[in-house]
């Protein structure tokens, strides 16, 4: 069964004692290569992407963004505003390590944690007042698990608390760096004078509308009738104007729920002159999406194809299937006719190939009267394929495409990590357990908590 997790927001009267930490490591990429370079601390640094890590920054750390160096900044940029400054390449495998090492330190603390990226999370600590803050408070609670992070991740963390997932995350942003607790009642006045663009997930049109209300603020938006924001923009707006008066509450839980996407973003080790190669590499990736899907148990509907060319141009289309579907010769048939349409007529090297796969329904893997269905047999081969790449390595077992593109280039033969921006439902099912069963470890958090407990006791 495939997995995963987001935040269920519920407000009012039924969770007026929530208590949601938010917590998020500190220009994490940037952190992670200062601890595993020392002499590096201290010094303006930024992590730069692209083939040979000189294209954008992705990460900087405080000391770097005093002069100005922001991410999305192009790298020859930021060296021009600090010359004495420190590019380091991103080290992807290393940045998922130091991050599996946080939250397995994070999951001991609280009954609840649900990651929502590599570097962040929130923690459900709701009932600690009966359970561990009788000797503590939870200011010195949550300094300790950011002290326990920095000694043994060496990362640091800034955090905050309050009565829902969405004011903890504005309180982080307000604390950085450091912690900070929006007391119960607080939240009104911590809000008034913020900007709703602070606000994680609201978009530039809502924003715009807002603006046309006469609310730039929390403070402003609190001060409108209820009902003309329920007018403009349906239940959102309801929800904004209990949010912006303090009045919703929001318990964190778990929910099973499909992927609604899968996507490849692939910069080519070097620009490809040859679009034949190119075609390769892009069916190559279609076959690895496709397999996930089909692990997944689920089908597409929609599929699309970009190519960026040398000079950053790009051409790409997508393709909508009449019916649901799991098979790689359909698929990639459906793809190679989207590259042939719109690269014919072009000259120009193929930089970038991203791959985009959505409108995902589950597939129908029961038996028949007459045998199994074609879903469950395909489901089948993708799981031992899967097995064999696991215990032999990605080579086991590769497509002709696949071998074809690592004959031809040789850059192919150990192509670079992925970036580690894995969805919530990997990064939950390798802490507690299995696509089966996510919760199946869960029930150790217990165990955890009450030797925290009997630990604060005891120096209390």
């Amino acid at each position: 069964m495939a997995i995963g997790h987001h935040l269920l927001s519920i407000s009012l009267s039924t969770g007026t004692n929530n208590r949601i930490l938010h917590v998020d490591g500190d220009s994490f990429f940037a952190s992670c290569e200062e601890a595993e370079h020392p002499a590096w601390r201290g010094r303006p640094l930024w992590v730069g992407g692209g083939r040979n890590g000189d294209g954008i920054v992705i990460a900087a750390n405080r000391q770097a963004k005093k002069f100005g160096i922001k991410t999305g900044m192009a790298c020859f940029e930021a060296k021009r505003l600090c010359q004495h400054g420190v590019l380091a390449r991103p080290s992807y495998e290393m940045y998922r390590q130091r991050s599996h090492a946080m939250f397995r330190i994070l999951e001991q603390y609280a009954p609840m944690l649900v990651p929502v990226s590599i570097d962040e999370g929130f923690l459900d600590l709701t009932t600690m007042d009966s359970v561990v803050w009788r000797n503590t408070t939870p200011e010195k609670y949550v300094r300790q698990i950011a002290e326990r992070i920095a000694r043994e991740v060496k990362i640091p963390v800034s955090a905050g608390l309050a009565n829902s997932s969405r004011l903890a995350k504005l309180a982080t942003d307000a604390a950085k760096p450091g912690f900070l607790e929006v007391a119960r009642g607080e939240e009104k006045k911590f809000l008034c004078d913020r900007s709703v663009r602070d606000l994680s997930g609201i978009g530039k049109n809502r924003q715009r509308s807002l603006a046309a209300l006469g609310a730039l603020t929390f403070g402003h938006v609190a001060n409108l009738p209820s009902p003309l924001l329920k007018q403009k923009f349906g239940i959102w707006g309801t929800q904004l104007w209990l949010f912006a008066n303090g009045l919703w509450h929001e318990p964190l839980l778990l929910e099973v729920k499909d992927r609604t996407t899968i996507s490849s973003n692939t910069t080519l080790p070097v620009d490809e002159p040859e679009h034949e190669a190119a075609l390769t590499f892009a069916l190559s990736e279609a076959t690895r999406l496709t397999g996930q899907l089909r692990r997944e148990q689920l089908s597409l509907r929609e599929v699309s194809l970009t190519i960026r060319f040398t000079d950053f141009t790009e051409v790409g289309g997508a393709h909508r299937f009449q019916h649901p579907q799991f098979q790689n010769s359909v698929i990639n048939t459906a793809l190679e006719g989207i590259f042939r349409d719109h690269m014919s007529g072009q000259g120009k090297a193929v930089r970038q190939i991203r791959l985009a796969m959505w409108n995902l329904s589950r597939l129908d893997t029961q038996p028949t009267l007459w045998g199994h269905t074609d879903e469950e047999r395909w489901g089948a081969l993708d799981a031992a394929a899967h097995k064999l790449t696991e215990q032999f390595g990605q080579t086991a077992l590769m497509t002709g495409a696949q071998l074809a593109l690592r004959q031809n280039d040789v850059t192919q033969t150990n192509p670079k990590a992925k970036c580690p921006f894995v969805p919530q439902r990997e990064m939950v099912k390798k802490l507690w357990g299995t696509d089966a069963d996510p919760l199946a470890n869960k029930g150790e958090w217990e165990k955890r908590l009450g030797k925290v407990s009997k630990q604060h006791q005891f120096h209390h």
